[in-house]
């Protein structure tokens, strides 16, 4: 049973790492990170009809999680809502002159890294460390939970 020992250890690692670089963005960034994907995604997301709908997408949250987090950004005057011009019953985002300044400032988040270098290994190892990981879900039970953002650890 050592080996399996081994593992929670590498775990706690991993959560370990994701939590302190959770800390870090924050504080250099003043945000969540959660708030920190959103208001990266609408900074970067083509076209004039930014909604909910498409950030939520982006950043791989549900729609009513992202609408509060769009709603904290909004009090902090980084992102306006209006109604989008071509359907009047959707409502569109965008960045205030704060939030575009907050934007080109923004720390890399680590998914970034992790992705960039997860895309150098050969595909046959992404799939095995998928599988992997997906068994290690289901011998914690934890299937059910939908995941953090984005390598967050803290809520949104």
């Amino acid at each position: 049973m050592e080996l399996g020992y081994r593992v929670l250890h590498a775990i706690r690692q991993i959560v370990g790492h994701v939590s302190e670089h959770s800390r870090v963005l924050s504080r250099e960034a003043g945000l969540t990170v959660p708030q920190l994907l959103c208001l990266k995604a609408i900074g970067e997301l083509p076209g004039a009809e930014i909604t909910v709908a498409r950030v939520s997408h982006e950043v791989h949250l549900s729609p009513p999680t992202v609408s509060r987090i769009i709603d904290r950004l909004e009090r902090a005057g980084m992102v306006s809502r209006e109604r989008c011009s071509k359907d009047r019953r959707r409502v569109c985002l965008s960045l205030t002159s704060v939030g575009c300044a907050r934007f080109k400032s923004l720390p890399t988040p680590l998914q970034q890294t992790f992705l960039a270098r997860l895309g150098a290994l050969d595909p046959v190892q992404i799939r095995t460390l998928f599988e992997s990981l997906e068994k290690v879900i289901e011998l914690m039970d934890a299937g059910e939970l939908e995941p953090a953002p984005a390598l967050d650890t803290e809520g949104p």
